[in-house]
C-alpha cells in the first residue's frame, strides 16, 4: 500500500501544480485522474495490477500532506496503513486512510474527498485523442540539454517543438532579443509542421518523474508524455499553450 501510495504522489503532486486527484477502483483497474488548476497538464493514469485496498470511486486532496505522512520516519517500516470504510446507503464506501506505526502508539487518519465532491470540484476534460506525428523515446542527455537551455532562458514559460528533416529542436524565446534552440531528438520519423508552445516548467517535470518515457507530439495542439513507473502508468496530456 505504502508503495502504491508513494508512487501516486511522486507523479503527480510531485509536479508541483497539482493537490488533488480522483481515484475509480474495482476489482478489475484502479485508475487516477488530475489535472492543474490552469489545466495546463491533464493526469490519466492506471495501475498496473488493480489495488484490492482502492475499491470505489474518491478524491485525495491535500496531497502535501499525505506526502507527509507517507514520509514521516514512524511509517516507513512495517507499518499498517489501512482504508478505512463507511456504510453509506447501505454501501460501503472507502473515507480515508488510517497510518498506525509498528508499535501501535503512534497514528494519523488523512480523509478522503467524497465522489460527489471530486466530481464538482475535479471537472477533468475528457481527452478525446488526436493523431500522434510524431513519437519517440527522449534520452537522459537530451534532457539534460534541455534543462539547460531552460536555465540559459529562464525568463521564458514556453518552448516550441518544430522538426527540421528527421531532428526534433526546440526553441526557446524570440530572434529579435534573446533565443535558443537545440536538437532535443535526432531520427525522428514522422514531421510537425505547426510551431505549438509547450509550457518549460511543466515538461520538465514530467521528464524528471521516475520511470520510462515516451512523447508524442501531434500538428492538432496536444503532446502527451507516458510515464511507466513500474507500479502504473501514467499519460500527462499537455494542451499547446498561446505564445
Amino acid at each position: 500500500m505504502r508503495d502504491n501510495l508513494l508512487d501516486l504522489v511522486e507523479h503527480t503532486y510531485d509536479l508541483g501544480c497539482i493537490d488533488t486527484i480522483k481515484i475509480t477502483g474495482d476489482t478489475a483497474e484502479t485508475t487516477i485522474n488530475g489535472t492543474s488548476e490552469d489545466r495546463s497538464v491533464i493526469v490519466e493514469g492506471k495501475f498496473l495490477a488493480a489495488s484490492k485496498d482502492l475499491v470505489g470511486t474518491f478524491g485525495m486532496p491535500n496531497l502535501a500532506k499525505l506526502k507527509i505522512l507517507l514520509n514521516l520516519q514512524e511509517y516507513r517500516e512495517n507499518a499498517q496503513i489501512t482504508v478505512v470504510r463507511q456504510d453509506r446507503n447501505e454501501v460501503q464506501m472507502p473515507v480515508g486512510l488510517h497510518f498506525q506505526n509498528v508499535a501501535g502508539d503512534f497514528k494519523n487518519d488523512y480523509r478522503f474527498m467524497t465522489a460527489e465532491i471530486v466530481a464538482e470540484k475535479l471537472k477533468t476534460p475528457k481527452f478525446r485523442g488526436v493523431t500522434w506525428h510524431v513519437e519517440f523515446e527522449p534520452s537522459v542527455a537530451s534532457i539534460m540539454r534541455l534543462k539547460m537551455q531552460a536555465s540559459a532562458n529562464a525568463e521564458e514559460l514556453n518552448f516550441q517543438a518544430k522538426t527540421d528533416g528527421t531532428n526534433l529542436k526546440f526553441f526557446f524565446g524570440d530572434h529579435s532579443t534573446h533565443a535558443g534552440e537545440f536538437v532535443f531528438q535526432a531520427g525522428i520519423s514522422g514531421s510537425l509542421k505547426r510551431a505549438w508552445s509547450w509550457p518549460v516548467k511543466q515538461f520538465i517535470s514530467i521528464m524528471d518523474l521516475t520511470g520510462d518515457k515516451t512523447v508524442k507530439i501531434s500538428d492538432d495542439g496536444a503532446a502527451q508524455i507516458t510515464v511507466n513507473s513500474g507500479i502504473a502508468e501514467y499519460n500527462y496530456i499537455l494542451p499547446a499553450q498561446q505564445k
